[in-house]
């Protein structure tokens, strides 16, 4: 699907989602506001650190129950699953309005997805179990979060889903941390890295500068001037 590598999913683990964000602007390969989840979408468990996954995409509803001839199979979506390459991250929309009525996820799914070779979930909709599944080392990235799993069930998946406002399809390369989610675009995730040591370098001459004892703006200016060519 990509040709990206588990040494190029384990580097990108070691790097922040805002890093992983301002690298890929500097290979200009789509606009800044682009693949950039909402700000409402974050990990619920910091402690574990980022995760990378590809995007193995479904639809739910929990307002109300199944409608016949509208379920999807949960057979046939844990094949789906499998066919996405790992590590997977489970990116799910929820139809109801407003969203986040039932929870689909809490301890259970979490163990099921987790045997299926899931790292974690990123939802518009609702999640639960929050203590179960921080144990058990799995992933919730969601908007909300639920007692009840109410009506919920899956009524759709492998299509392209729109989720804090960005379309992913399957196999998309997601990078999520308490920060947020970002689609990472597979041309370049293998660079990432080293546009990352290259943007933290100038970040410390900039820190640094300020840091100094005797700091005069001038200083700063010269800086600026020096990494951040331009017109100021």
């Amino acid at each position: 699907m990509s040709g990206i590598t588990s040494n190029d999913i384990a580097a990108l683990r070691a790097i922040t989602s805002p890093s992983v964000a301002n690298a890929i602007e500097t290979f200009k390969v789509r606009p800044r506001e682009a693949g950039n989840l909402a700000s409402s979408l974050r990990c619920l468990f910091p402690e574990l650190g980022p995760m990378v996954g590809h995007a193995v995409p479904c639809v739910i509803r929990a307002e109300h129950g199944p409608i016949e001839g509208h379920r999807a199979s949960v057979f046939g979506w844990w094949d789906f699953v499998l066919s996405i390459p790992a590590p997977r991250i489970v990116v799910v929309h929820d139809q109801d309005d407003p969203r986040g009525q039932g929870a689909q996820w809490g301890e259970v799914q979490a163990n099921i997805h987790k045997a299926l070779g899931c790292v974690g979930v990123i939802t518009d909709g609702s999640v639960r179990d929050l203590d179960e599944v921080r144990a058990l080392g799995f992933q919730f990235c969601a908007e909300h979060v639920s007692v009840s799993h109410a009506n919920v069930h899956m009524v759709d998946f492998g299509i392209p889903v729109k989720v804090g406002g960005v379309w992913i399809a399957p196999g998309d390369l997601i990078h999520a941390d308490q920060h947020g989610a970002v689609t990472v675009p597979a041309a370049v995730a293998a660079r990432i890295p080293q546009a990352v040591a290259a943007i933290e370098a100038d970040e410390k001459r900039i820190i640094g500068t300020c840091q100094a004892a005797g700091f005069t703006v001038e200083q700063l200016k010269a800086v600026y001037r020096e990494i951040r060519p331009g017109t100021y």
